[in-house]
């Protein structure tokens, strides 16, 4: 790829903020987080495969999403008292109301997935026709993906994040474009996040909507969040783009991420928005973006997943 042999163009700081954090990692994957998480031989040597297959298992042994995912009537009892993600020390009884809003686990493994991210890169990417090839595709935060932007970023969806605090009266027309989705939403993570979560399942089922809603699982995240903080990514929360990509690793068997890129300009030095939508900002300090995008760069040099930094070949 360019990428790794591209001259970064460093004509403002924040250009030269962009080549000093990718630098490292585009002369060199021998990062200390990804190195100590694989045990190397005598002399540095392990096949791409042997390392594929120790990120895989140390994740799965850490946070096993294949079982843990997603709330399921596996995992949590009927009768049980579930922990929240982030308010802990308070707990959720498993109602039979509860236990049957439960879907069964869900059917992995996937072959060939695409983890699609919102950031403004997409643009003029001419990605959209390679992400709806995937067999299973994940967006986050019920992003547009309807009219010419489709071109872009694709309109297959199997599964999109939802953020309660979005919700709004037109949610029902707002998610038709997502046909036989799993609308996936952290019911689990705060309380305040619990009744409105419920609403979205009962709506969706009072209209019978095509889309199901799924909820994580608590311990998941929180297993999830103490993984990678051994790795130095250490914020009050783990993005969803992030939580996702960690899972599809697990899930999948080959991994791409588009619309993963945290900078304000291009490689080529081009003006980007932050989101190929619109050009709000997220909260500072919430999410540790900086780090998150070190590890999926290592995991990219690795071969553990694959991140597409530019425009797609179209035939």
């Amino acid at each position: 790829m360019t990428i790794w042999h591209g001259k970064i163009q460093r004509k403002n700081c924040a250009s030269v903020w962009m080549g000093w954090f990718l630098t490292p990692f585009l002369s060199s994957f021998n990062g200390v987080s990804w190195a100590g998480f694989c045990q190397v031989t005598g002399d540095g040597a392990r096949s791409l495969a042997s390392q594929q297959s120790c990120s895989w298992s140390q994740l799965a042994s850490c946070c096993d999403a294949a079982h843990n995912f997603i709330a399921s009537q596996n995992n949590t009892p009927l009768g049980s008292n579930m922990s929240y993600e982030v308010d802990n020390k308070k707990t959720i009884h498993i109602t039979e109301d509860i236990f049957r809003m439960l879907p069964e686990p869900l059917d992995y493994p996937f072959k060939n997935c695409a983890v699609v991210g919102n950031g403004g890169i997409l643009k003029n990417s001419s990605c959209g026709a390679e992400i709806d090839k995937s067999d299973f595709v994940f967006r986050c935060n019920l992003p547009p993906t309807m009219g010419s932007i489709s071109q872009d970023v694709g309109n297959k969806t199997n599964l999109v994040t939802v953020n309660p605090s979005i919700i709004k009266l037109t949610f029902l027309e707002n998610i038709a474009s997502y046909g036989e989705a799993f609308l996936l939403l952290p019911a689990f993570s705060f309380r305040s996040n619990t009744a409105a979560s419920f609403k979205v399942h009962q709506t969706l089922k009072e209209f019978s909507a095509k889309q199901e809603a799924i909820f994580f699982y608590p311990r998941y995240l929180r297993n999830l969040a103490q993984f990678w903080r051994t790795k130095g990514v250490k914020a009050y929360r783990l993005s969803s783009g992030f939580m996702i990509t960690s899972a599809a690793v697990e899930l999948c068997e080959n991994v791409k991420l588009y619309g993963f890129w945290p900078f304000s300009k291009s490689i080529e030095g081009t003006p980007i928005s932050h989101h190929y939508y619109d050009n709000q900002l997220p909260k500072p300090g919430f999410h540790a973006m900086p780090k998150e995008y070190s590890q999926i760069l290592q995991l990219h040099g690795r071969g553990i997943l694959k991140l597409q930094f530019g425009k797609c070949l179209t035939d």
